[in-house]
């Protein structure tokens, strides 16, 4: 036995003739839209777009510095 909340519908079609595709189909977009959107997973910093790195820091000499130079820090 259902309640009478269960038996209940979503939506009522009020006039014309649907088919039940198009039913079908309503019910689809309007549960999509009834459903909240997934949280944003937190954004890593992009180290190379940083506003730091334009600030050169001073150049070290020595085995593999030349590597180094273009990292950014």
């Amino acid at each position: 036995m259902s309640t009478p909340e269960e038996r209940r519908a979503a939506f009522r079609v009020v006039k014309g003739d649907p088919t039940d595709e198009e039913i079908a189909a309503l019910t689809v977009v309007l549960a999509a839209v009834a459903t909240p959107a997934p949280a944003a997973a937190p954004r890593t910093p992009d180290r190379w777009s940083d506003p730091s790195s334009r600030f050169r820091t001073p150049l070290r000499p020595g085995p593999g510095a030349w590597r180094a130079s273009t990292l950014p820090r």
